[in-house]
């Protein structure tokens, strides 16, 4: 009897026991002192494996070959942009859960459109614009970033750099102690009071470099000579509409293209933007403290592929393959930087994209003899407004439309006594039958929800109830949108790089299919910060238990 005693008490003790010993282990596990997140905006996966020869040993190829590598990740939204594409990676939900549905979206009760970042409670804070009028009041879920703050009572430190304003506030989150990003007026580095109360010196004196003003006035030239670009097309290929629909050729005169815009804009197409970018995360790291104690800090850097020109050049383009191999150099310059500062097993490093990027519709056509076209959207439209007078009476039955999707005039449908699923079905059913579209949903369907993968995914996924229109609908693979007096960066490819390096990361190829909103609880689970509790994301195994 009392042997058994004995046992039973061996047995209770070791229940006791074993929570306090694991948490006695976790509480042991080093943390890195620095998470850095790279974050690629128009990022091909193929990029690596096409520029592979001409990249130098300590940019992506060291990322790609010490780190671990997901070949098989996508990002799925009804319409690539870099604003969803943040929120969504920094979240891990989609945005039928996080709400930014787009870089704009209309507002129903103000009647116009609405910017996902415009916040005019907030003001700018380092330059005299208005771009700094933001906040990311209008993300409504919790980020990566929000979580690793909560969880250290405010000691992590929090920040992000990006030439976008989007990119930068939706991957610093709610409590970050800054987010920066690049003012096309006055072609500084600026922020929002909603982050900073005053403008730090040291930032006050990274602008006074004026760098894109210095930059501007050289012209960009390519970093090898041409005959060794043997992976992009010739410079000046005929269906390559270039900057402006007419400067498509080597040497680029930035400061020429300043005069078109009347702004800044054209310096952010520019490699010499990413290396502005570099310098100013470096500089960061220096003047903020970061990784000066057992706490971890978390750093965004945000880099782009060409900008708003992306479409303009497109994937097969020298420009485009130019623009990765000064980025490669950048990039190899900010993982020294960093790990010369904190030590390689310091810092995890994650790099990653918030859009792809695709094929002009000319280079498909012309160059492959594929099934492609534009898609005519004020046409569609007008052909819609025919359909719905005729059916219901002469009115304007359309409210707006943009970025595939349209919205209805309720008040009128309710003032007429009708129906308005039944409108949006018989309008939803009308623009299903143009040749280009896919396929089309109205809001009521998308609103009852659905797990659904495959073609249908990216509807319900993106939709948000109030912020999306009354149908949605999809392009044919390969389609573009267009518009008479309107320049678009449309993409309909979803498959986004991820890889991790650094900080306990083994080198590995994984090819399990995984997504977008699983980056926050792999990060979660290797910072050991509480997953948010309504992540959609699963953590990626393969890199926790390598």
């Amino acid at each position: 009897m009392k042997g058994n005693f004995v046992v039973l008490l061996a047995f209770v003790a070791t229940l006791i026991y074993k929570p306090v010993f694991a948490q006695d282990v976790l509480n042991e596990q080093v943390q890195p002192k620095v998470v850095i997140g790279i974050v690629v905006e128009n990022m091909r996966t193929d990029y690596i494996q096409r520029f592979w020869n001409k990249f130098q040993e300590g940019g992506f190829k060291k990322l790609y070959s010490e780190g671990a590598v997901c070949t098989n990740v996508k990002l799925t939204l009804h319409t690539q942009n870099y604003a969803s594409g943040t929120a969504t990676l920094f979240t891990g939900v989609h945005p039928s859960i996080h709400g930014i549905v787009n870089n704009t979206w209309y507002d129903r009760l103000k009647k116009k459109e609405t910017d996902c970042t415009e916040d005019d409670y907030y003001m700018t804070v380092g330059a005299d614009s208005e771009k700094g009028n933001a906040s990311p009041r209008q993300l409504l879920s919790n980020t990566i970033t929000n979580s690793l703050k909560i969880l250290t009572q405010g000691k992590a430190r929090i920040f992000s750099v990006a030439l976008n304003r989007e990119s930068a506030i939706f991957s610093a989150g709610h409590a970050a102690d800054g987010a920066y990003w690049f003012d096309i007026e006055s072609g500084r580095m600026i922020s929002s009071s909603f982050y900073i109360s005053s403008f730090p010196d040291w930032v006050r004196l990274f602008n006074s470099e004026n760098y894109a003003a210095r930059y501007s006035y050289r012209n960009w030239v390519p970093l090898l000579p041409e005959i060794d670009y043997t992976e992009a097309l010739r410079d000046d290929y005929l269906f390559e509409s270039g900057y402006f629909g007419q400067y498509n050729t080597f040497p680029h005169t930035i400061s020429k293209y300043l005069k078109e815009t009347n702004d800044f804009r054209p310096f952010k197409t520019t490699p010499s933007a990413n290396l502005m970018i570099k310098d100013f995360a470096l500089q960061l790291l220096d003047n903020e403290n970061i990784g000066q104690d057992e706490v971890t800090d978390f750093v965004s850097v945000v880099f782009s592929s060409m900008d708003y020109e992306n479409g303009s050049f497109g994937p097969a383009s020298l420009e485009m393959m130019d623009s990765y191999l000064y980025l490669d150099q950048y990039l190899a310059e900010l993982v020294d930087g960093v790990e010369k500062r904190y030590g390689k097993n310091q810092v995890l490093f994650f790099l990653t994209s918030n859009t792809s990027a695709s094929y002009p519709v000319a280079y498909l056509k012309n160059e492959f003899h594929m099934p492609v076209d534009e898609f005519n959207v004020e046409r569609a439209i007008a052909l819609l407004t025919l359909y719905l007078n005729n059916t219901y009476g002469d009115a304007n039955w359309i409210e707006h439309y943009s970025d595939l999707q349209v919205f209805l005039d309720h008040d009128l449908i309710k003032k007429k006594g009708l129906g308005l699923n039944d409108i949006r079905e018989g309008a939803s059913n009308f623009i299903n039958q143009f040749e280009g579209v896919q396929l089309s949903m109205p809001a009521q369907q998308l609103e009852q929800g659905s797990s659904a993968n495959g073609l249908l995914e990216p509807l319900y996924t993106s939709y948000y109830k109030n912020r999306s229109g009354d149908f949605l609908y999809l392009l044919k693979e390969g389609w573009q949108p267009t518009y008479k007096f309107k320049k678009i960066n449309y993409c309909d490819q979803s498959h986004i790089p991820l890889l991790f390096y650094g900080h306990n990361i083994k080198h590995q190829i994984i090819t399990q299919k995984y997504s977008a909103i699983d980056l926050v609880p792999t990060l979660s689970q290797i910072l050991h910060v509480p997953v948010p509790d309504k992540c959609q994301g699963k953590i990626i195994e393969e890199i926790i238990n390598p």
